[in-house]
C-alpha cells in the first residue's frame, strides 16, 4: 500500500501522502506486535520499523517494515469512538472472505480483538506496490491510459457485486433489505453525534431523502467507499492491483458503490476539473452515462431509475462522514493532516446533494 512514488495531487486535508513517524499520540508497544507478528505471518523476522500512513481520516494504519519484508496494519483509533464506527474486525472478515476467491485484495494474516496486545483490535495484511493516486483527472495520464484504467476500475466493482455472499461466508455480513433506510437512520445518528453547529442544508437534505426512497432492493456485498483513492493501481499500467479500505464494506444495494463513486467526481474535494461531456471524453474520462452503461452490461441491469436519489444520498452520507471527523477534532481523538478543515466541507456536499435533488436552482 505504498504511496511513496504516487502522483503528487493538489493539497487538500484528505490528500495526504506517504509516511511518517508515528504520532506519539498512536504510538504502541512494537515488542508486544513483533511477538504477535511471529506467531501469525509466515517467515516473520525482526527487527520492526513502524511508521504511519499520513492519509485517512478514519483508521490509523502503519507501514511494517522488518528484513522478511513489508506489511501493512489498519488498528482502532484510541479514544472513545462512535457506535459500529472504525469496524477492523469487520474490514479483516471481508477481505478474508473475498481473497481466495482471486478477487483484488491484500492477503490477510490475521486479527487481533484483544485490546491488551497493542491498546486496539488491529489486523495485519499484505503489503501491496503500487499508486495511490486520488486526482481523478490522472494527471500524467495519457487520454488511453485513462480510459483503460477507469474500464478497470468499472470490471472491478462489478466483479464484486457478481459474487454470491453466501459462497464465500458472507451471507450474515448485514442485515437483507431496507439498506437505504437503515444507511438514513444510520448516518443521521452519526451526524447528530458529531454535530458541531446547524447546516440548514443538511436538515432540508434530511427532510427529501426519507421521501424518495427507491423501490429497488437488489443486494450484494458493497465496498462502501469505493474511490480512486482506495484502490493500488499497478505501478505502471492502468489497471487495479488491489482494493482497500473495506471499513463501510456490509450487504447493500449494490447501486450504492456505482453511484458514490459518480457522486465523489461531482464533489468538492474530486480534482476532476471541467465535468461536461465533451471536456471528459477529450481527456479519456468516461461520462457519468458510459461509466453506469459499463456497468449495467456488466452486471446485467437494464439502466438505474433514481438516479437523483442516490446521488442526493452519497452527498448527505460524506457530509455526515465530514461532520464526524469535525467532531473528532472537538473532542481531541482527529487522525491525519488537516481535519481540523474537513468540517468546511459539510455545507457545500449538502448543498450538492440538493442540486441533485433538484431543490436549489441550477440544478
Amino acid at each position: 500500500m505504498s504511496e511513496r512514488d504516487a502522483p503528487q495531487p493538489r493539497r487538500s486535508p484528505l490528500r495526504a501522502s506517504g509516511t511518517a513517524p508515528v504520532d506519539p499520540r498512536r504510538q504502541f508497544d512494537v515488542a508486544r506486535l513483533e511477538e504477535w507478528l511471529s506467531r501469525h505471518v509466515p517467515g516473520y523476522r525482526g527487527p520492526l520499523e513502524v511508521r504511519e500512513f499520513r492519509g485517512g481520516q478514519s483508521n490509523p494504519t502503519y507501514e511494517l517494515t522488518s528484513p522478511s519484508g513489508r506489511l501493512v496494519l489498519r488498528r482502532k483509533p484510541p479514544g472513545a469512538l462512535l457506535a459500529s464506527a472504525h469496524a477492523v474486525e469487520r474490514e479483516h472478515r471481508v477481505i478474508a472472505a473475498l481473497h481466495p476467491t482471486g478477487f483484488p485484495v491484500p492477503r490477510p494474516y490475521g486479527l487481533c480483538e484483544d485490546p491488551q496486545q497493542i491498546g486496539t483490535a488491529f489486523f495485519v495484511m499484505q503489503h501491496v506496490e503500487g499508486r495511490v493516486i486520488w486526482d481523478l483527472d490522472l494527471p500524467g495520464f495519457g487520454s488511453g491510459e485513462r480510459r483503460a484504467l477507469y474500464d478497470s476500475l468499472i470490471a472491478t466493482l462489478a466483479r464484486l457485486h457478481c459474487i454470491d455472499p453466501a459462497a464465500v461466508g458472507l451471507s450474515d455480513f448485514g442485515r437483507p433489505g431496507n439498506y437505504f433506510t437503515r444507511q438514513l437512520a444510520r448516518w443521521t445518528q452519526q451526524y447528530r453525534a458529531s454535530q458541531t453547529r446547524e447546516v440548514p442544508e443538511v436538515e432540508r437534505l434530511l427532510e427529501w431523502l426519507p421521501a424518495h426512497l427507491p423501490a429497488d432492493d437488489s443486494m450484494s456485498i458493497v465496498h462502501g467507499d469505493f474511490s480512486l483513492n482506495n484502490l493500488i493501481l499497478h505501478p505502471s499500467e492502468p489497471r487495479v492491483l488491489a482494493v482497500i479500505d473495506w471499513e463501510l464494506s456490509t450487504l447493500g444495494h449494490p447501486i450504492a458503490d456505482l453511484t458514490y463513486h459518480l457522486a465523489v467526481r461531482s464533489g468538492p474535494q474530486s480534482g476532476i476539473g471541467e465535468l461536461s461531456d465533451g471536456a471528459l471524453r477529450e481527456r479519456g474520462i468516461p461520462t457519468d452515462a458510459e461509466l453506469i452503461a459499463d456497468y449495467c452490461a456488466r452486471t446485467g441491469r437494464d439502466g438505474i431509475p433514481d438516479l437523483p436519489f442516490y446521488l442526493a444520498f452519497h452527498c448527505f452520507r460524506s457530509a455526515a462522514i465530514m461532520q464526524g471527523i469535525a467532531g473528532r477534532v472537538r473532542d481531541g481523538t482527529a487522525k491525519g493532516v488537516g481535519a481540523s478543515e474537513l468540517g468546511d466541507l459539510v455545507a457545500p456536499l449538502a448543498r450538492r446533494g440538493l442540486e441533485h435533488a433538484a431543490l436549489l436552482a441550477g440544478s
